[in-house]
C-alpha cells in the first residue's frame, strides 16, 4: 500500500510486445506519451559495447543487433527452462537463452560492454518497468514510487511473484497486480459510469501481443465481479507474426533455394515486415511485402491476401473461441445473457477475430469504443488512484473482485490432484482441508502443493513441497493435519499447516522466498541505472561542447559580429574551436568531466576575446 506523501501512483500495462503507462490527474486518467511522442512503448531492451537501450531506441536497432536485442521477456518470466513453450520459443528468438547455473530458470545471454552477461527474465522486465517509471516521472516532474501492474489472468503463482520481483528491481513498490481483463473492465465501466443502471454482464476479450484472456465480469454500482476467466498465456499477435514468417521463409526457399531460418538479421527484418503486413491486412484485403537485400543481396518481393493470412492462423483463432466458450461455461451463463463484448488488445483489430466473435454471439455488435492498446493501462491507473488515495469521488466507490485462474490443491495417494480451491473461486479466500497419516506410527508427512486442472499432479505445476515433522505416533488415520490455503487480493498463495494434536504450526509457502537472489538483482539494476545516468551526463556534456564550438564558429562567420572583431581575435577563436572539434573526434569515449573541462577551456578563451573586443569597441565609441 502507498504511504501518504509518496506522490501519485501509476498504472502500468506490462505487455509482451508493447507497454503503456497511465496516471490519475485532473479528475481523469492520462495515458502518458514517451519521449518519442508514442503512447505505447516497445517492451524491448538492447545491449551494445557502450550502453543499454530500452523501448523505441532498442527496437529501432534490432535488425542491426539482433542477438543482443531482447524481447518477449513476459513469455519467460516465472517459467522453467524445461517448459515446452520456452523450448519452442528459444528456436525462434535471435538471442540466446540457457538454463541458469544450478537451477531450471531460463537465463538470457547477451554481450554488454564487450563481456558476456546473463540476465533473468525478471531483470529484463524490470528494465521495461523502469522505462515506464521514467516516462511517468518526466511527465509528472516528480519521483514515482508506487504502481499497479497488470498481468494476464492466466499467469500462475510463480509468474505473478516474478512480476512483483521485477517491480522491486525497477525501484517500484507494486501495490497490486491486477488481471488485464479485469483492468480493461474497469476502463469500460468507468467510461460508462452513470450512463446506464442495473447489472451488466460483460465479456472482455483480451487478445494482445503474447497472451489471450477471456473474462466474464458482472458490473453493478461500481462493483466489478469476475465470474470466470479462461485464457492462454502463450497465444497472441506474435504467434500470428511467426506463422507469416514461417510461410515467407518457405517461399524464399522455394524461389531462391536459400534457407534463411538461421540468419538472425534476415529473420528480424522479415518479422518486422510481417508485423506491418498484419496491421495492413486489418484495413485491406491484399498487401505486398518488399525487403531489399533480405539475404546475401537477394531482394524479397511478394504479396499476401487477408484470406491467406486468416488460413495461416485459423487454428489459433479457433483456440480463442474454445476458451471463450469455456469461460461462459465456468460462469454458468448463456450467450444471450452477455450484455456487451468488449475488445481489448491490439490483435482484436484483426477482422477475422471480430467476425468469429460476432458469429459466436449470434450477431451481437461488439464494443469498440475503448482504445484496445490503452484500456488495460487505463484501468490500472484507476486502481492505482484508489489504492494511493489520489483519486476523487469518481473512483473511490469502485471495487474489483477477481478470481483464481487455476485450481489449487495437493497430491493425494496415487499422484491424484486433490483440489482444495477450485479455479474461478472469488479472491481473497481461505480454504482448509484435513490431512491424515496413512501408516501406523508415522511421525513425518510430506505435502506437495500444485496448481492446474489435470487429474494427476504430474501434469500440473508444482508450487512447493514441505515436510511436517514431530507428529505424535498413532494409528493410521488418527493424526489430523490441517492445511490452510490463503489467497490474498493480489492472487498470492500462502499455505500454512497445523498439527491438531500438538498445535504445531508451519508456514509452508509464502512470497518471501528467493530474497537473496532478488536483492542481488536489485543491486545490479541500480548499478545499470547509475551507468545509464552517467552515460546520459556524458552525452549531455559532449553535446554542450559540440554545440558551443559550432555556435562560436558560426558567430565569427557572421558579418555583423565579425566586423567588430580584429583579424587576430577571430583567429584566436577559430583556433580554439578547431582544436576543440579535433579533440572531440579523438575522445568520443571520454567522461563527462573531460568534456566539461574542455568546455570550460573553450569558453574561457572565447569569453576573454569577446570581453576585450567589447572594451575596445566602447573606447572607440
Amino acid at each position: 500500500m502507498a504511504r501518504k506523501g509518496d506522490g501519485p501512483a501509476i498504472g502500468i500495462d506490462l505487455g509482451t510486445t508493447y507497454s503503456c503507462v497511465g496516471v490519475w490527474q485532473h479528475h481523469r486518467v492520462e495515458i502518458i506519451a514517451n519521449d518519442q511522442g508514442n503512447r505505447t512503448t516497445p517492451s524491448y531492451v538492447a545491449f551494445s559495447d557502450t550502453r543499454r537501450l530500452t523501448g523505441d531506441a532498442a527496437i529501432n536497432q534490432a535488425a542491426r543487433n539482433p542477438i543482443n536485442t531482447v524481447f518477449d521477456a513476459k513469455r519467460l518470466i516465472g517459467r522453467r527452462f524445461s517448459d515446452p513453450s520456452v523450448q519452442s520459443d528459444t528456436r525462434l528468438w535471435p538471442f540466446k537463452v540457457i538454463a541458469a547455473a544450478d537451477s531450471d530458470k531460463p537465463a538470457i545471454v547477451v554481450t554488454y560492454k564487450g563481456a558476456e552477461k546473463l540476465f533473468a527474465a525478471e531483470e529484463i522486465s524490470a528494465m521495461v518497468l523502469a522505462k515506464m517509471k521514467e516516462i511517468a516521472e518526466a511527465y509528472l516532474g516528480s519521483t514515482v514510487k508506487n504502481a499497479v501492474v497488470t498481468v494476464p489472468a492466466h499467469f500462475n503463482d510463480s509468474q505473478r511473484q516474478a512480476t512483483i520481483d521485477a517491480g522491486l528491481i525497477a525501484g517500484l513498490n507494486v501495490m497490486k497486480l491486477i488481471n488485464e481483463p479485469t483492468s480493461a473492465a474497469i476502463a469500460y465501466g468507468f467510461d460508462r459510469k452513470g450512463s446506464s443502471s442495473g447489472e451488466r454482464n460483460v465479456l472482455v476479450f483480451d487478445l494482445g501481443g503474447g497472451t489471450f484472456d477471456a473474462s466474464l465480469v458482472t458490473i453493478e454500482e461500481g462493483i466489478f465481479e469476475v465470474k470466470a476467466t479462461a485464457g492462454d498465456d502463450h497465444l497472441g499477435g506474435e504467434d500470428f507474426d511467426n506463422r507469416m514468417v514461417s510461410n515467407f521463409v518457405e517461399e524464399f526457399k522455394r524461389k531462391h533455394n536459400v534457407d534463411i531460418s538461421r540468419n538472425h538479421r534476415a529473420l528480424r527484418r522479415l518479422t518486422a515486415a510481417c508485423e506491418k503486413v498484419k496491421r495492413s491486412l486489418s484495413s485491406t484485403t491484399r498487401t505486398t511485402i518488399e525487403i531489399d537485400a533480405l539475404f546475401d543481396g537477394i531482394d524479397f518481393y511478394t504479396s499476401i491476401t487477408r484470406a491467406r493470412f486468416e488460413e495461416l492462423i485459423a487454428d489459433l483463432l479457433r483456440s480463442c473461441m474454445v476458451l471463450v466458450e469455456m469461460c461462459l461455461r465456468d460462469a454458468k451463463m448463456e450467450k444471450s445473457s452477455v450484455d456487451e463484448v468488449v475488445l481489448v488488445g491490439g490483435s482484436t483489430r484483426i477482422p477475422k477475430v471480430q467476425q468469429l466473435l460476432q458469429e459466436f454471439f449470434n450477431g451481437k455488435e461488439l464494443c469498440k469504443s475503448l482504445n484496445p492498446d490503452e484500456a488495460v493501462a487505463y484501468g490500472a491507473a484507476v486502481q492505482a488512484a484508489i489504492l494511493s488515495g489520489e483519486g476523487d469521488e469518481k473512483v473511490q466507490d469502485l471495487l474489483p473482485l477477481d478470481v483464481t485462474p487455476f485450481s489449487l490443491g495437493f497430491e493425494a495417494a496415487g499422484g491424484v490432484m486433490n483440489v482444495v480451491v477450485p479455479r474461478n473461486t472469488c479472491i481473497p479466500t481461505v480454504r482448509e482441508q484435513i490431512f491424515s497419516t496413512d501408516s501406523d506410527g508415522q511421525t513425518e508427512l510430506l505435502i506437495h502443493v500444485y496448481e492446474g486442472e489435470r487429474a494427476f499432479t504430474k501434469d500440473n505445476n508444482l508450487l512447493g513441497k514441505f515436510e511436517v515433522t514431530g507428529i505424535l505416533p498413532a494409528s493410521s488415520g488418527v493424526a489430523e493435519i490441517n492445511v490452510r490455503f490463503d489467497i490474498d487480493a493480489r492472487g498470492f498463495l500462502n499455505v500454512a499447516v497445523e498439527d491438531k494434536m500438538t498445535g504445531k504450526r508451519i508456514n509452508a509457502i509464502n512470497p518471501s522466498e528467493r530474497r537473496d537472489e532478488i536483492e542481488r538483482m536489485v543491486r545490479e539494476g541500480e548499478k545499470l541505472r547509475r551507468e545509464e545516468w552517467e552515460h546520459a551526463k556524458k552525452v549531455e556534456a559532449k553535446n554542450r561542447l559540440e554545440n558551443y564550438a559550432y555556435e562560436m564558429k558560426n558567430t565569427i562567420g557572421d558579418q555583423k559580429i565579425a566586423g567588430k572583431l580584429r583579424q587576430a581575435e577571430k583567429k584566436v577563436i577559430a583556433d580554439v574551436v578547431e582544436s576543440a572539434l579535433q579533440w572531440l573526434d579523438a575522445n568520443q569515449l571520454a567522461g563527462d568531466d573531460a568534456f566539461a573541462g574542455k568546455m570550460k577551456e573553450v569558453e574561457t578563451v572565447c569569453n576573454a576575446v569577446f570581453a576585450r573586443a567589447f572594451l575596445s569597441w566602447c573606447r572607440r565609441s
